[in-house]
């Protein structure tokens, strides 16, 4: 069996969805041939933790860890927030959010100073550490996931000293994203750089959703497009729970995952109060429930003058149990970012919303999102900002649960091409083409 080092900064006890992915490849590479080395960091500073999950790790698995830098208990302190408090759902703020002196100057360091991100200070352990796992282990190729997009970084450098062939994993474009910082000229120029060193010199690149194909081309037309290859998010049949099913007496319509910025419900609520105000439901008979980690906006708004009582939060809990939530539900809410540019991001939960074939009502630009949900025929979609539309949607499967008749005509083929068994095959088989031939030259067209 051959080896793959894979580094990672986010791996249990990280919890969220970057995890899920790097975690579900490793387990199922092993099936495919390859033994997955970890590399990862020691104590991370992670936005989310699941314990839970180092139940998941495979034991063929050999995971190093190695200290990092970590910056954000000093950003907390001089920010004036509390311990532990997450970073990345506080730091992206909504349109016309005013911010405090502190979290500007704050804003200006990080976009200056830490480059490609704030993991910088993982490199140098990192690399040092990676050398000896290649030497130890007869390491046949590497495998990186961002962001953070250090990762990519320790990787080139990997690749630069061993002369390994590396395939580059991307689960958001790098530059230029909503969650990057906007940097001035210098800061842009080194990190362009650094983008444009990993793109030229890694041998394969799978991207999470076909956008970040896009605007990796886009940046840069003269590296070829042999090299990228879209693996998308999936799901794990494997995870999912066998539920009893129980005769509630509310429509039960659940979100999970995290909100911040321009993710947030607001129209949605707004949608759910036109029908209770116009007497178009009994609000005694629904129950919106959000499960995950929020900005401190997002959660001002689950105080709602109207649906306070209806609207029930969860804070970030282990996946088995947020997966248990959506078999336990009749709806599933999904929300994404409606802006100039969005249309081709994917989030990872579509996936396990689809998988569990409960009904999705899918707010979001017209895009990438909403034409998965439809060709799998697993929901309906309506723009963010689309509060007739929204509020039809939730009133059509109101009244399909009331009937006993609420469900999905779901393409049951097409949504299971998105498992995560036979993603991670295809990205075995990028895995064996980088060890087998010497160039890219070879491959063909993007797929």
């Amino acid at each position: 069996m051959r080896t793959v080092l894979i580094v990672t900064y986010y791996f249990p006890p990280s919890g969220g969805p970057g995890v899920q992915r790097v975690l579900k490849f490793c387990t199922y590479l092993l099936e495919c041939g390859w033994r997955p080395i970890i590399l990862t960091v020691k104590d991370g500073d992670y936005p989310a933790r699941d314990e839970s999950l180092l139940n998941e790790i495979p034991e063929a698995a050999i995971i190093y860890r190695t200290p990092i830098l970590e910056p954000y208990g000093i950003y907390r302190a001089f920010t004036g927030k509390k311990k532990g408090t997450p970073v990345d759902v506080n730091t992206i703020p909504k349109p016309g959010e005013k911010r405090s002196m502190q979290e500007r100057l704050a804003e200006f360091v990080r976009a200056t100073f830490f480059i490609p991100d704030a993991r910088m200070g993982w490199i140098t352990t990192a690399v040092k550490e990676g050398i000896d796992i290649i030497e130890r282990h007869d390491i046949r190729a590497i495998y990186s996931s961002s962001p953070p997009y250090t990762c990519s970084v320790i990787a080139r450098n990997l690749k630069r000293k061993t002369g390994l062939p590396w395939v580059a994993g991307f689960r958001d474009p790098w530059r230029g994203f909503l969650s990057t910082p906007k940097r001035w000229w210098l800061p842009d120029w080194i990190d362009r750089r650094l983008e444009h060193s990993v793109f030229r010199e890694c041998d394969r690149m799978e991207v999470a959703w076909e956008g970040i194909a896009k605007d990796f081309h886009h940046k840069y037309p003269h590296i070829g497009m042999q090299k990228v290859h879209h693996l998308p998010n999936g799901f794990d049949s494997a995870d999912f729970p066998t539920v009893e099913v129980i005769e509630k007496q509310m429509f039960t319509v659940t979100y999970t995952g995290s909100m911040y910025g321009k993710r947030n419900p607001e129209k949605f609520f707004e949608a759910v109060t036109r029908l209770v105000e116009a007497g178009m439901l009994n609000p005694d008979r629904i129950q919106l429930q959000f499960i995950g980690r929020f900005g401190t906006e997002v959660r001002a708004m689950f105080d709602h003058p109207v649906l306070r009582s209806r609207i029930v939060v969860h804070d970030y809990m282990p996946h088995a149990a947020s997966v248990r939530h959506l078999f336990q539900s009749d709806a599933l809410l999904m929300v994404v970012d409606d802006f100039t540019g969005n249309e081709e991001i994917v989030p990872g939960k579509v996936y396990e919303y689809m998988g569990s074939g409960k009904p999705i009502i899918t707010l979001a630009p017209e895009g990438a999102v909403t034409k998965v949900i439809e060709e799998t025929r697993s929901g309906r979609c309506a723009r963010s900002q689309d509060v007739d539309g929204i509020a039809a949607i939730f009133l059509d499967y109101y009244h399909q649960w009331e009937h006993g008749t609420l469900g999905t005509d779901q393409l049951r083929e097409k949504v299971d091409q998105y498992e995560r068994r036979a993603i991670t095959r295809r990205l075995a088989a990028l895995l064996d083409e980088v060890t087998a031939v010497p160039s890219s030259s070879d491959v063909s067209g993007v797929r």
